[in-house]
């Protein structure tokens, strides 16, 4: 606003010679003023009262017949509908200022020390001063709809400790605590494993520190204590000069059920088909090729002297495709389900891709997995996995040694894949089909899988999957 802006102004003052003073200072620096007088309380709540006065600002002095000091500055406050007032007061007392502040009063001045331009100055900037406000207002009650009315949970928490500071209705709905309960709680006590517990520290950490929006998929618990799987969106947010991170959670339980159930159903005809084409190649054509060698010793002794080197031969190329055949056959329908244990299988691939001892070899089974039956379902992927990764060693990693590990640490299953190859970029081949192949397994059983690798630095695999969910 400038000079030359239309101004409406209440002065509420009862002594003649104070308001002849103030109305010549407002003439002075306002061209086009409406002004309007009381001398009374009663006549200012008239007005004020009279939804068909709209003013923008209100003088206020502190001594009227009707009332007077704290009193009236509160009931001057409670119909004033937000426009700014400005107490006027002949007592330079600094500890009453403050008072008047903390009713909600725009503005506080002394009348000797009033001049035509600070009085100006006081009402251009607490005018604009509301403006502001009900700019700050609007926002803040857009944002309060936005996060109280969305269908998604949704929470705010300090990323010192964790704690809830806000929560919407869908999040008290969703998960079955009041918003007492939330607001009592502690982040990390919906969190169901320890790793995601230190994602979610990590993560908070990483938002403090700049502007990113954090993502991620956790499992939650319910107060019901039913488990869910939750993707995370956060965001980083200013309350009081203090910042604090802003989350929705969206609900992917029965999405990644159905993907699980689609993925289960892929990966069960690819075993199917494997099994078919493992049993086809032992039961057949291993036994072709027996068949063969009979029929080889039926003719031996009707050869002739110089036909002895080459049925030897024969017999020797017969040999070696069958024990190629059995080896692939057993690659293609690994038989631990029922004749072995996971250790023998896992050494028997380890072997198969370690004819010439190229490889210093070692593998670790915890004794307590190997005393417990884990699912077959859970060995065959793990086979799988494990067949996967020492084919890609072995195809590029130009490794001396590989170190297998299977462990368990807080009802978790670790399986950690180590070698001392080349290494390589992590982001350049993630999305190549052996490693997508190796992370959709994982997946399949609520696990994680990390990689940690750089040229020439060999490279280490790690795959997390709960036991308990997948017992």
């Amino acid at each position: 606003m400038d000079n030359a802006t239309p101004l409406k102004i209440l002065v509420i003052e009862d002594n003649p010679g104070d308001f002849l003073l103030i109305r010549d200072y407002l003439e002075e620096q306002i061209e086009s003023l409406d002004l309007a007088h009381t001398t009374r309380f009663s006549e200012a709540r008239d007005l004020l009262n009279n939804k068909e006065h709209a003013f923008d600002v209100i003088l206020l002095d502190l001594t009227l017949p009707d009332n007077f000091g704290e009193q009236l500055i509160t009931d001057i406050m409670s119909m004033n509908n937000g426009v700014p007032v400005i107490v006027l007061t002949g007592f330079s007392d600094f500890d009453f200022g403050v008072k008047s502040l903390s009713l909600k009063a725009s503005d506080y001045l002394v009348k000797d020390d009033i001049s035509p331009v600070t009085l100006f100055k006081s009402i251009k900037y607490n005018i604009e001063r509301k403006k502001t406000n009900l700019l700050l207002e609007e926002s803040e009650k857009k944002y309060s709809n936005l996060f109280q009315l969305s269908p998604q949970p949704m929470w705010i928490f300090d990323t010192e400790n964790f704690d809830f500071i806000q929560v919407n209705k869908a999040a008290t709905d969703h998960y079955g605590y009041s918003e007492e309960e939330f607001l009592a709680m502690n982040l990390t006590d919906i969190v169901v494993f320890d790793r995601e517990e230190e994602n979610i520290i990590k993560k908070a950490k990483e938002i403090s520190s700049n502007n990113n929006i954090s993502k991620g998929r956790y499992t939650h618990r319910k107060k019901s204590g039913e488990e869910i799987l939750v993707e995370i969106y956060g965001s980083k947010i200013q309350i009081n000069d203090k910042y604090f991170e802003s989350v929705i959670a969206i609900d992917v339980t029965e999405k990644v059920r159905t993907e699980h159930k689609i993925t289960k159903a892929i990966i069960k005809t690819q075993e199917d088909e494997r099994y078919e084409i493992g049993t086809e190649l032992h039961d057949n054509v291993c036994q072709i090729l027996a068949s063969s060698q009979l029929s080889l010793d039926m003719l031996k002794d009707d050869l002739p002297p110089n036909a002895e080197q080459w049925f030897n031969k024969s017999k020797q190329f017969i040999n070696l495709a069958l024990e190629e055949i059995r080896n692939i056959s057993h690659r293609l329908a690994p038989a631990f389900f029922d004749y072995t244990t996971i250790e023998d299988t896992f050494q028997e691939l380890l072997n198969d891709i370690n004819v010439n001892n190229k490889y210093a070899i070692e593998l670790n089974i915890q004794e307590s997995i190997l005393d417990q039956k884990l699912p077959s379902e859970l060995q065959l992927n793990l086979y799988r996995i494990l067949q996967e990764q020492l084919r890609n060693i072995t195809k590029y990693a130009n490794a001396t040694t590989i170190i297998v590990e299977l462990s368990e640490h807080k009802d978790q299953l670790i399986f950690t894949i180590k070698d001392d190859g080349i290494g390589f970029h992590y982001d350049e081949v993630k999305k190549g089909i052996g490693l997508s192949n190796i992370k959709r397994r994982t997946e399949l059983f609520l696990g994680n899988m990390e990689i940690e690798s750089a040229p020439g630095m060999g490279c280490k695999m790690c795959i997390t999957l709960p036991l308990q969910g997948n017992n």
